[in-house]
């Protein structure tokens, strides 16, 4: 915006007055950087997490000026955040949460020039509805064999013409978008995010849930034990204590001879035993 100017396009304006609004409405302002993203990515999100996020695209000067004239905890050090093409979310749940959503969220997208497959691409024996031409030479430079048939191209046999890992060249990466074949599994990311006046970067915001859920278990099995071994009593381990004290109980009646109904027969065999091995003793004793 040009500081002589006033009047400005009504969309701009637009973009002003939300981003004036949002972020006292909401408790979470995160930023994702769209240099890497493609809108095909953001449709569908935008339908999975409508109830709870808004999504706002945005001009890096217009946004810049808004967030700096808002009285909200750590917002201008977001400014500094707005280069080049970008797109805020808000909403009211963690911040480490819609990290965790956006990775659970993948799609499947066509291939450019240059990028990795994300699997084996297969490309299955059928009949392509491409008719016969230059795409005939396509086909036999990427490896897939193919005949002509009812005036169409036919792909012979199941063909893997690039794996896992590899990347994919602009020819292949034609042919796969004429065959609908969607190799890229492509998901979304935080750049950074805003939360209470705390700042998070992109590695904070990283979770890895198998291994936090696994932490988490260590964590609660070395408690229990622990509760157990000093005899802190809860609902998770009031069986296991009491298992313990009557085990414990029975060793000291049946070491001491104190007998009761449960430790009598376990009593009478460790006296029985004792007595048999006191006889063989004897018999073995030769006096001196």
């Amino acid at each position: 915006m040009h500081e002589n100017r006033t009047r400005y396009p009504k969309r701009k304006m637009q973009m002003y007055q939300q981003l004036q609004e949002l972020p006292k409405k909401y408790k979470v302002l995160a930023l994702i950087k769209m240099n890497k993203v493609r809108s095909t990515q953001i449709l569908p999100l935008r339908k999975v997490l409508k109830d709870d996020v808004e999504f706002v695209s945005i001009k890096d000067k217009v946004a810049q000026k808004a967030l700096e004239e808002l009285d909200v905890p750590g917002i201008k050090e977001m400014a500094g955040d707005l280069t080049g093409q970008c797109m805020f979310m808000f909403t009211n749940m963690s911040p480490f949460k819609l990290n965790v959503l956006l990775a659970k969220n993948k799609v499947m997208m066509a291939a450019r020039g240059g990028d990795i497959a994300s699997m084996d691409v297969v490309v299955t024996a059928k009949n392509t509805g491409i008719a016969p031409g230059p795409m005939l030479t396509e086909f036999k430079e990427a490896g897939i064999p193919t005949k002509i048939d009812q005036g169409t191209i036919w792909i012979q046999k199941d063909t893997t013409p690039v794996k896992k890992g590899e990347a994919i060249n602009e020819k292949l990466a034609s042919i796969l978008g004429k065959l609908d074949i969607k190799p890229i599994e492509a998901g979304i990311s935080l750049y950074t995010a805003l939360e209470d006046g705390l700042k998070y970067s992109a590695n904070d915001l990283e979770v890895d849930v198998d291994s936090v859920r696994s932490e988490f278990a260590q964590a609660y099995m070395e408690a229990i034990s622990l509760s157990i071994e000093i005899a802190y009593v809860t609902p998770d381990n009031i069986l296991q204590i009491l298992s313990k004290a009557a085990q414990s109980a029975r060793s000291v009646s049946v070491e001491s001879g104190f007998m009761t109904d449960e430790t009598k027969e376990q009593i009478l065999q460790k006296a029985d035993s004792q007595a048999k091995s006191l006889a063989d003793s004897a018999k073995d004793y030769t006096p001196a």
